[in-house]
């Protein structure tokens, strides 16, 4: 059965960073297109990064430039840096195998991240 349990979030001043981890267990990691999205109060959750099992990335414009989305097939795990952090980055952020790719699995319970202004 499918798990994913994201880490790393907090709260951090506009400007700031963070770095998001993501461990994963009863998925094919290393060959699975690879994503964090997040859902702001009040909105519905979007994707935020992607990256294939090549390596290759995608970002959604909004963090394009800030955000870089890597993998350690070795671990299982995903991770998110978030650099130059804004206000309206707030939300709880979480991974899955892209639902673009793959068959929609359950969520984990994500990790908030909340920047001030």
């Amino acid at each position: 059965q499918a798990h994913f349990v994201e880490s790393g979030g907090g709260l951090v001043q506009s400007g700031g960073s963070l770095g998001l981890s993501c461990t994963t267990t009863g998925i094919p990691f290393s060959i699975s297109v690879m994503s964090w999205y997040r859902q702001a109060p009040g909105k519905e959750r979007e994707l935020v990064a992607r990256i294939f099992n090549d390596g290759v990335t995608y970002y959604d414009d909004a963090v394009e430039g800030r955000f870089t989305i890597s993998r350690d097939n070795a671990t299982a795990t995903l991770y998110l840096q978030m650099d130059f952090l804004k206000p309206e980055d707030t939300a709880v952020y979480y991974c899955n195998r892209d639902r673009s790719f793959h068959a929609n699995l359950p969520w984990g319970p994500g990790t908030q991240v909340t920047v001030s202004s």
